[in-house]
Formats: structure tokens, C-alpha cells, sequence
């Protein structure tokens, strides 16, 4: 491996991808419930948009804290892993293709990093969708009147895929292999390329308003309410400008059918259907509870990585002034 200050395959690389993936699993963890909200939304046809708290207290009470963290460690495994990815790979290439600090060279940068996760984590997030909503019961009208919101899936739709119970990510991924091949594990592949533009435009966002951020500032290092709204400006415009690619990535993950299509239907059939059926307000469903998730656990993780990645170089740096002066 090459010292810390060149080429893609860094110290400096690693420290960011460590840190990115330690970022990503406190701040997930921090926010799951809300994370849980979405999930239910954008999968539970039955289940009707309201305020995002007043899901949580509903899925709570139904189904206790069981319910709101359901599936958390196989999340935190797959998040860990794709941000580990996603950081290792951005930073090396920036370090590589963008020393100038381009903004547009970080975007197209950033979606090549997003392409590579894509294709190494995908498999992790099929399985991972599938766990969250595993012992799930499909939610029944209550007084047996189905319910009229324009943001419910017609009670037709159905997964299309047997509820098995998987015990756990290694075994959830031999039996999707197994029994769905190559297209089960990377269901909403396609879709996932697509979002690469979604962390491609936070990246974007969130390194042009840091830096802009540290001319203001001189050189003073940033504070931690400083970067928290950086981030939670970023992921606000990517997380609405990508929310109807990542709803239809999310019902293809978990093998949804829909009456008159198939299940392998493609993406632009599915937003069709869904725009179709239910209007513009079927293709945010859920979008309410994806903001105050993704936005504040964004916000978080920023904060986590910027410190985590500042304390290990401080710590590198000590080690090698130290061996310096052994010498």
C-alpha cells in the first residue's frame, strides 16, 4: 500500500472509508425508526401516509420496539460495508483526478464511486430490505373499509416473492442465490445506478458548501453545527430530487408484482404505473419520513466522519513525529 499522501490505493483512503463507514452505522443507528417509517410506507400497500411520528407511535404500539428496529444489525452490516466502499473509492479517485477541487469533477467522480458500490453491495441490500420486513403482516382496512388515500397502493398489489424467514444476511444471501440466481441478488441493480446521482449530487453539494464554508472561516477549523447543516443541506436536495427512483428501488428489492405487470418490470413501466394509479403524491410516498431520517442521519454521519477521519490522522501524524525524532 502507498504512503498517505498519494495515489488511490492510500492510507489517507482508508482512513476516509473507515471513517465514513463508522459515520454511517451511529448516525443509522441514531435514526432507524424513522428509517423503519419509510421502509413501511413505500412496501405496506395498505398502510396510508400520515405524520411520520404518528406512524412510529402506530408501528410501537402494534408491534413494540421489535417493530422499530427490526432488521437494525443487517442494515448497520450492509451500510457499514457500502459507505466503507463508496469513501475508499471517491477519496482515491479524488486524490487521483481532482486536485484542483473541481465541483463538477467531484460529481462525475462521485457517481463513478457510486457505480462501484452498486455492484459490490447490491446483493447486501436485496437481503437487507427483505430481513426489515420479515414477520411483517400485511396491513388489514381497519372496520373492513379499505382506505380511500391517494397515496395507497391499490390492495392488488402484492410481493410477489414467498415471506421466507431468513436467519440472517449470509443465510438470507445463499438462499436468494439459490432460489432466485443472479437477478434476485441484484434486484434494483439498475435502479441503484440510476441513484448514484443521488450521493453524487450531496458529494457535490456538501464539498462545495465546505469549502466555501472554510474560505469563511479562514483557518479555523469547522464546527460540528457548521458541517451538520452543510450535510443536512446536501442530502435535502439530492434525497428530493431521487425519492421516486429510490421508491421503485426499494419495491424491486423486496419483489413486488403488481396486478397486470411483472415482477421484473423495469423502472420506467413501474413509475408509470405508480403515477398512473395514484397521481404525482404515489411517487413521494413516504417522502416525509425519508427526509427526517436521511437528512438528520446524514447531518450526523458528516459530523462523525469529519471527526473520526481528524483524530486518525491526528493520530498518524503523532506516531510518525514521534518515530521522527526516534530516529
Amino acid at each position: 500500500m502507498q504512503k498517505q499522501g498519494s495515489g488511490l490505493l492510500s492510507y489517507s483512503s482508508l482512513v476516509h472509508a473507515v471513517a465514513g463507514g463508522c459515520g454511517s452505522a451511529v448516525a443509522m443507528s441514531a435514526f432507524f425508526p424513522l428509517d423503519t417509517v419509510r421502509t413501511r410506507l413505500q412496501l405496506e400497500e395498505g398502510r396510508t401516509s400520515k405524520n411520520t411520528f404518528v406512524q412510529m407511535m402506530e408501528i410501537y404500539r402494534q408491534e413494540g420496539l421489535v417493530g422499530l428496529y427490526r432488521g437494525l444489525l443487517p442494515v448497520i452490516e450492509s451500510l457499514y460495508c457500502s459507505n466503507f466502499v463508496y469513501f475508499y473509492t471517491f477519496h482515491g479517485l479524488k486524490r487521483v483526478a481532482n486536485r484542483e477541487q473541481a465541483a463538477v469533477k467531484d460529481l462525475l467522480l462521485a457517481m463513478m464511486a457510486g457505480s462501484v458500490n452498486v455492484m459490490v453491495t447490491n446483493p447486501l441490500w436485496v437481503v437487507n430490505t427483505r430481513l426489515k420486513m420479515q414477520g411483517v403482516q400485511r396491513q388489514r382496512p381497519q372496520n373492513g373499509v379499505p382506505s380511500t388515500s391517494s397515496s395507497t397502493i391499490t390492495p392488488t398489489s402484492t410481493p410477489a416473492i414467498p415471506n421466507h424467514h431468513y436467519k440472517g444476511m449470509l443465510d438470507g444471501l445463499r438462499r436468494v442465490w439459490r432460489e432466485e440466481g443472479l437477478s434476485g441478488l441484484w434486484s434494483g441493480a439498475a435502479s441503484s445506478l440510476i441513484l448514484t446521482v443521488n450521493p453524487a449530487i450531496q458529494f457535490m453539494v456538501y464539498e462545495a458548501a465546505k469549502r466555501q464554508a472554510q474560505r469563511m472561516a479562514g483557518n479555523n477549523s469547522l464546527s460540528s453545527s457548521t458541517v451538520f447543516m452543510v450535510g443536512a443541506a446536501a442530502k435535502t436536495v439530492a434525497t428530493v430530487l431521487t425519492y421516486p427512483i429510490q421508491l421503485v428501488q426499494a419495491k424491486q428489492r423486496h419483489g413486488h408484482s403488481y396486478e397486470g405487470l411483472s415482477q421484473k418490470a423495469g423502472i420506467v413501466t413501474l413509475l408509470m404505473y405508480i403515477l398512473r394509479t395514484h397521481g404525482p403524491r404515489g411517487l413521494f410516498k413516504g417522502l416525509e419520513a425519508k427526509l427526517l431520517q436521511t437528512v438528520l442521519a446524514a447531518a450526523l454521519m458528516f459530523v462523525c466522519y469529519e471527526k473520526i477521519a481528524a483524530a486518525v490522522f491526528a493520530v498518524l501524524m503523532g506516531r510518525r513525529r514521534v518515530a521522527a525524532v526516534a530516529v
